[in-house]
């Protein structure tokens, strides 16, 4: 007569372990530990950092491609790649800002212009050709031959004056004349051409346009042989200052003429060619910059987002037509 155990009730009793319960610890003693329970495997999950995707992905079959979606689509890539290389072409480029202050800029240079003056006089022989410098300071240098040049013309009836002399920084004037000729000409003939009248440091960029050299192409050889002539020169500094920090010192100036007979004590006419100046005292500074990293970004972000959000309303606009146009064609619309 077999005893068998009764199946533990509800009570409040400690339960004896069954035959199916030993068998379970027998398992799990024997081939490792035991499952936990549904909750707990939940808790222990691994955590996914996907949860924080705000770019949620649509599945393709979700999808449905239309020919006039295609087309707008290459249309803005091309728009895109367009003002992507206009954008990139701006932020490599350099460009040139200016200012204006007071100040005396090139304080380096003791006071000093330098000055560049080419001129031809095609009826006044060399020998009669002469550089006269005076100023505010008291300065009068009659007959300036340092670093000056005379190149003989027309068969020596005629004469090029090539010279370079510095000029102190207070009104004054520079004129080519016959004042420092041992013997002064019946009928001078101070008719010529000018082919450069530069100050300081030559400058060659392009994104600047300046009057650096305003009188270049003067010709006067159809005026009166026996004029004076008179250039008056508002002469004001120019700083140039590059990627690398390094500047420049230039002068750019404004012009005005006139002409006129002049005699002298004696009552002869001697005429000669006068380039009176003074500075201004406004500097103009260019600076040359290039667009930050950050903006040239910015820039490529706004033209991307820009075109596709613009791009997708004019699509989600056709297709909502097309497909209305659809059913009114079905009669499938009220």
């Amino acid at each position: 007569m077999g005893w068998g155990c009764a199946a533990p009730g509800p009570g409040p009793g400690p339960s004896l372990p069954g035959p199916a319960a030993a068998g379970s610890e027998a398992t799990a003693g024997a081939g490792g530990a035991r499952s936990p329970p549904a909750a707990t495997t939940a808790s222990t999950m691994p955590f996914d950092f996907r949860r924080f995707d705000i770019y949620r992905k649509v599945p393709k079959d979700l999808t449905q491609p239309t020919y006039t979606g295609a087309i707008i689509s290459v249309c803005c890539c091309l728009f895109i790649l367009f003002l992507f290389l206009s954008e990139l072409t701006g932020f490599i480029a350099t460009e040139i800002v200016n200012e204006l202050y007071v100040d005396d800029p090139d304080k380096d240079s003791g006071g000093k212009i330098e000055v560049n003056l080419n001129i031809s006089l095609p009826n006044l022989h060399c020998e009669l050709v002469g550089l006269d410098i005076q100023d505010e300071m008291g300065r009068h240098e009659v007959g300036h031959i340092d670093n000056s040049m005379k190149i003989p013309l027309n068969n020596g009836e005629g004469c090029r004056f090539e010279g370079h002399f510095s000029i102190n920084k207070v009104p004054g004037n520079f004129h080519v004349s016959t004042h420092s000729a041992t013997a002064q000409p019946q009928n001078p003939d101070m008719t010529h051409v000018i082919h450069k009248l530069s100050f300081g440091d030559k400058l060659q960029v392009h994104n600047v346009h300046g009057a650096f050299n305003a009188l270049e192409g003067a010709d006067k050889l159809g005026s009166n042989p026996l004029a004076s002539h008179d250039y008056i020169l508002k002469i004001v500094p120019t700083v140039y200052e590059d990627m690398s920090g390094k500047q420049r010192y230039s002068y750019q100036y404004t012009v005005a003429n006139k002409e006129y007979v002049a005699y002298s004590h004696t009552g002869r006419i001697i005429p000669a060619i006068w380039f009176r100046y003074d500075l201004s005292p406004i500097t103009v500074k260019y600076t040359e910059r290039r667009q930050p990293l950050y903006r040239f970004i910015t820039s490529i972000c706004a033209i991307i987002g820009g075109t596709f959000t613009v791009a997708g309303i004019l699509d989600s606009c056709i297709f909502t037509a097309s497909e209305a146009w659809k059913k009114i064609q079905l009669g499938k619309m009220q």
